[in-house]
């Protein structure tokens, strides 16, 4: 699976059943425009430069580091060198470390960057799934393990607080029976038992994005599985509860740096 002197940008997914999303890819210059996600996004660079903007600076990640991206954090991604760049990325949805550490606010490894050797440990664990399927016990163990060591990685907590982690899963599982249909603030406020301030705040620190991101986030899983199954981009936006296929492919760029059609193609390059 070498890009080797192809020069030519791809995106490969790995389709093993897994709690984790996978992928692998190669640019040779500009990758992604400014976009945030609302998982952790956590990877390795293979070969080359990886440079991108996050909070404030340029980051550059080499072979042998890892790359930390918190949820809901602006970044984009470019080659740093002439060579191109070619990495591994993990997006591990906030729930999975939520469960390894009870509820505490979510790790935040402030410069996007980690030579931490118990996270590089852990991330390789969880890379493996990209060429064979993965146990899931022996998953679960990888992300338990990922989890703690961002923690430990990431040192104090940005304002620790008493957070209602019960109110906030309330407000989570009723999103999610939603499937992407509109709500309203006041519909989470009943579910939840908090009032908006208290449960935006609560739903940050926990899931590292706001309620309403939470819901296009859904929206957007449920465009791609349609997309990835030959769905054109205006069923699907329609389909998944977005107002129109602009609306649709406004949200995917600022979530994924890509347009859907770019995505796709990326996707079927190789």
């Amino acid at each position: 699976m070498s890009a080797g002197s192809a020069r030519r940008d791809w995106m490969l997914q790995s389709h093993f059943p897994s709690k984790v999303e996978r992928i692998e890819a190669y640019f040779s210059g500009h990758g992604y425009e400014p976009h945030r996600h609302d998982t952790y996004a956590i990877g390795l660079t293979m070969s080359g430069v990886q440079s991108f903007r996050y909070r404030g600076g340029m980051r550059h990640s080499l072979p042998g580091g890892a790359m930390v991206l918190h949820p809901d954090e602006l970044h984009d991604g470019r080659a740093g060198t002439d060579e191109g760049f070619r990495y591994r990325m993990l997006y591990i949805d906030p729930v999975l470390i939520q469960q390894a550490l009870g509820g505490k606010a979510l790790p935040f490894v402030a410069d996007g960057l980690s030579n931490d050797v118990r996270v590089l440990r852990a991330i390789d664990s969880l890379m493996q799934a990209m060429e064979r399927p993965v146990e899931s016990l022996e998953e679960d163990d990888a992300i338990h393990d990922l989890a703690h060591a961002l923690e430990a990685a990431a040192g104090k907590g940005r304002g620790r607080r008493a957070i209602d982690y019960q109110a906030a899963e309330r407000a989570r599982s009723y999103i999610l029976d939603m499937n992407g249909a509109s709500m309203t603030i006041e519909e989470l406020e009943r579910i939840s038992g908090r009032d908006q301030s208290s449960l935006s705040r609560d739903f940050r620190a926990l899931y590292g994005t706001s309620p309403y991101r939470y819901v296009t986030m859904r929206r957007l899983d449920i465009c791609r599985d349609l997309l990835l199954s030959g769905s054109d981009l205006a069923d699907a936006a329609l389909a998944a509860g977005f107002y129109d296929q602009s609306h649709m492919t406004r949200q995917f760029r600022n979530t994924f740096g890509l347009s859907p059609a770019r995505w796709l193609l990326l996707l079927k390059s190789l």
